[in-house]
């Protein structure tokens, strides 16, 4: 009978063969195999003298537990010590990116037969901006694979058709990577103060040269379009006037170039019947329908809310 002092993946591990353990991705985890030596996590009560012993090596820590280390044959001596009230195996953690992506199923997707990275698609964000000097967002030469950049906070030179902000070219971009950030952000002064944008783009599309390619998203290949909106006015962010505008310049930005494009979209708010038949709900979803885009829009942050809605009643006449 599997000792319940000892957690079942620790027991599981003990009772495989060494064959069994070197198939698996956890059943190792934590062990020494030229040593023979676990690493555990053990939950106790009493005088931490009462841990230790020969062979034994501990670190307590605080609140009653402690990381042992110990032989394996060991173990179940080792739980059967009074002050012994768990004994847990480790396990091993991940970015949370490299997990995201392994539970969505993009890693087979990138890394198949077909190997889809988003080469010649245009990915588009309408947001709080971006740090376009992240290596994310730079070709392995150090230019931008941002073509275009247009941040409605700064007045100057608004897009063709648009009265609000400026609009920013790959070329000036890479002018001002070129000059260094202290310079560069003279001739190009977008920014992203809060680091939102910058964070749905690198989920989106970072090509993880920031981290040697363990943090790669998704398009990672692909080339960028940026919207940042208005700057935020009294208690209140961005008004729905500029989400629009935003993403009727992607859409014929992508039109123009005639390249597909996909837009993110990670603002959103509660107002409204939920039917979809806002205005700003049917502009969206008819701009959809305009050359080869597919729109995106981030769900999740108000689902507390839609739960709660008052159920519709029939009139009583």
């Amino acid at each position: 009978m599997a000792d319940q002092k000892i957690d079942n993946l620790l027991n599981l591990a003990m009772d495989a063969t060494s064959e069994e353990r070197a198939k698996s991705e956890n059943l190792n985890v934590g062990y020494d195999s030229s040593e023979r030596l676990w690493d555990v996590i053990v939950k106790y009560s009493g005088p931490e003298s009462g841990l230790g012993g020969e062979g034994i090596q501990v670190v307590p820590l605080l609140g009653g537990y402690a990381v042992v280390t110990l032989p394996e044959s060991e173990i179940k001596a080792y739980s059967a010590r009074e002050q012994i009230e768990f004994i847990e195996k480790p396990k091993r953690l991940y970015f949370e990116t490299f997990q995201g992506r392994e539970a969505s199923c993009i890693m087979p997707v990138q890394e198949g037969k077909n190997g889809l990275t988003g080469k010649g698609v245009l990915v588009g964000i309408v947001d709080a901006g971006v740090n376009f000097f992240h290596p994310d967002f730079r070709n392995e030469d150090g230019s931008s694979r941002i073509l275009y950049l247009w941040d409605q906070s700064i007045p100057g030179n608004p897009p063709k058709g648009y009265t609000k902000g400026t609009e920013y070219t790959k070329e000036e971009i890479d002018k001002a990577l070129a000059l260094g950030e202290t310079e560069g952000r003279r001739l190009v002064p977008s920014r992203d103060f809060s680091g939102h944008g910058t964070a749905v783009l690198g989920i989106a599309t970072g090509n993880g040269r920031a981290s040697d390619g363990v943090n790669r998203g998704l398009a990672y290949k692909s080339d960028l379009l940026v919207v940042k909106m208005g700057n935020a006015r009294q208690n209140s962010f961005p008004r729905t006037t500029e989400l629009m505008e935003g993403i009727d310049y992607l859409v014929r930005q992508a039109v123009k170039m005639g390249r597909p494009i996909a837009v993110n979209i990670s603002f959103g708010n509660n107002y409204g019947s939920h039917r979809g038949d806002s205005l700003l709900e049917t502009y969206i979803s008819n701009v959809a329908n305009v050359g080869r885009s597919v729109i995106c829009v981030g769900t999740g942050n108000l689902s507390l809310i839609h739960i709660s809605e008052p159920t519709r009643r029939t009139p009583i006449s």
